[in-house]
């Protein structure tokens, strides 16, 4: 029998740049919730916005919140009704819950909820508008949660979270990738995970453009047809080159760069499309002529949806995505700002940076 105590260790936020590590109550599962014991969790480019308190428009949504969307553990309580999962399921989290009861909610889009962070009708983000996973313990809707297969440790659960992304990415563009030329911008971990899920859906071509020959190179290695560091070679150039002058079908912007969207007009062909994945810290500006005059789509996602870490975890069991790579640091939950400042100045060439919260490192 798990033996839950009252009282769990959390990182919450401080003073905007800082975060503290407290004791706060384990909270109780609600008839449709599942009590998460976190086992590894991981830092993206949306913490640092959280940290700052940038993210958040309206203030803090609560008092001692607690970060962390990208996380995977084992059932330590089920609410009254759940019997999708049972205590002891290792299990992966997805960030997003919708209010279920909105337009968009209905019709799939719960990334889009039109109740988005109104708590009192459903909407929940782990991490952003509800408590998340830099926590011993962290409160799930049943929703939000997959079992993982035996072959997926921790580490490579947590970047499931983020293949989810990219899965959703590819939704948007409404067809089939098989023998399509794509280009992905930015070799961050969207973008390098974009590589390999390319190739696992049937595309023809992948380029992968960015600025840090280390992390180009691991694009490579995963299946990149065509690495361009911006810095040294003209993109567009290249592009076009490999593609007969015509550019790619589909370019997916990783990167939030000012610069990228622009790039990305000027390589995609004529009647192509392009997805916006990554986050921009400000405002840009691109040449929309361009998209007009060449009857350019251009889509937006915001994070996972349609049930893509599903697909994730789908694709991860069959062997077919390597994500170790990715994983460069670990950190106890107590040395949190030094997981989050490792993150934040690329040390070591950092790209993900896991918090070990239960139990050190063991890969399940």
């Amino acid at each position: 029998m798990t033996v839950i105590p009252d009282l769990m260790r959390a990182a919450v936020l401080a003073e905007p740049g800082r975060l503290r590590v407290v004791e706060l109550p384990v909270p109780v599962p609600g008839a449709q919730e599942v009590l998460v014991r976190v086992h590894r969790a991981s830092l993206c480019g949306t913490d640092l916005k959280i940290r700052s308190h940038a993210f958040f428009s309206a203030g803090l949504p609560q008092e001692d919140f607690v970060p962390g969307h990208e996380y995977a553990g084992v059932v330590a309580a089920v609410g009254g009704s759940v019997d999708e999962f049972a205590v002891g399921d290792r299990v992966v989290t997805e960030a997003h819950r919708g209010c279920m009861r909105c337009a968009n909610c209905l019709s799939g889009g719960y990334t889009d909820c039109l109740n988005y962070g109104d708590r009192r009708k459903g909407h929940r983000v782990q991490g952003m508008t509800v408590n998340g996973g830099f926590a011993d313990y962290a409160l799930n809707h049943v929703s939000t949660l997959y079992r993982l297969p035996e072959a997926i440790g921790f580490d490579d659960a947590v970047v499931l979270t983020t293949v989810g992304t990219v899965m959703h990415a590819l939704d948007v563009l409404g067809s089939l990738l098989v023998g399509a030329k794509i280009a992905v911008v930015g070799p961050g971990p969207i973008g390098l995970l974009a590589v390999q899920v390319a190739r696992q859906v049937g595309a023809e071509f992948v380029a992968l453009s960015g600025t840090r020959e280390s992390r180009l190179a691991l694009g490579k290695a995963f299946g990149a047809d065509l690495v361009v560091n911006v810095h040294d070679d003209d993109l567009a150039a290249r592009v076009r080159e490999a593609t007969g002058g015509l550019g790619v079908d589909v370019v997916l912007e990783c990167s939030g760069a000012p610069s990228a969207v622009d790039e990305a007009l000027r390589i995609v062909k004529r009647g192509g499309a392009i997805v916006l994945a990554g986050f921009f810290a400000q405002p840009v500006t691109c040449d929309l002529n361009h998209a007009v005059m060449n009857g350019i789509t251009l889509h937006t996602v915001r994070g996972e949806g349609s049930g893509s870490v599903a697909r994730a975890v789908s694709l991860a069991g069959q062997g077919r995505l390597t994500t170790g790579p990715l994983v460069t640091h670990h950190f106890p939950l107590e040395e949190v700002a030094a997981a989050f400042d490792t993150y934040a100045e690329r040390r070591g060439e950092a790209i993900k940076v896991m918090l070990d919260i239960a139990g050190g490192t063991e890969p399940r």
